[in-house]
């Protein structure tokens, strides 16, 4: 029998809460939500007391029609950061995007909410790591160019480590269709990631 390679072993799947939504979550951007659907109410009362993440899938109702759990859908695991919850059920809660993930099947499940069978998903393995922290300085720089376009002191911004996957935390700045991003979050490359984003900073930059 061949050998596998470790980086072609499957990823490992398990079970997640899936919220669908007319909205991208990126890895490590912080968003707002009101939940006040039952369903998604029993969901966050689950998550928060079992300290656990559901996921977050970009699906328009009105445009995609019902949520069906398609294989193969890319989306981001949210973790509860802060939850209120209000005298009549509702929650006012604030997610952080963690790792993302591919929905391998939808599964039956006795809660309200939907529930899939999930895998991990992530970038393929960069040959030449030093040439990746190069590419992310460019970038840097670009979104810098375009701070200062627009009067922003760059002192002011995050730190922006070239060391570190830099490409969704400077698309959080980029406010465009939710359908772009979700193009952002399936890319596995993050070379490829950066390069759509340098085109949006030298569009700004005229």
């Amino acid at each position: 029998m061949p050998r596998m390679n470790p980086s072609e072993a499957p990823a490992p799947r398990y079970r997640l809460a899936l919220f669908p939504l007319p909205v991208v979550l990126l890895p490590g951007a912080a968003m707002p939500l009101h939940i006040f659907e039952q369903r998604y109410r029993d969901m966050v009362t689950d998550c928060v007391e079992n300290d656990r993440g559901f996921g977050m899938v970009y699906h328009d109702w009105d445009e995609h029609g019902p949520f069906l759990s398609e294989e193969g859908t890319i989306g981001c695991v949210a973790r509860v950061k802060e939850h209120e919850a209000l005298e009549d059920g509702r929650f006012l809660i604030v997610v952080e995007g963690t790792e993302r993930f591919r929905i391998v099947d939808g599964v039956e499940s006795e809660s309200l909410y939907f529930e899939g069978l999930v895998s991990t998903y992530g970038d393929v393995p960069v040959a030449v790591q030093e040439d990746l922290i190069a590419r992310r300085g460019a970038s840097i720089e670009l979104f810098r160019s375009v701070l200062s376009m627009h009067g922003d002191e760059p002192e002011a911004l995050p730190q922006l480590d070239p060391k570190e996957e830099l490409s969704f935390l400077l698309a959080q700045s980029i406010r465009v269709d939710p359908a772009w991003h979700q193009g952002l979050l399936e890319l596995q490359d993050e070379g490829e990631r950066l390069g759509r984003l340098d085109s949006v900073f030298r569009a700004l930059l005229g």
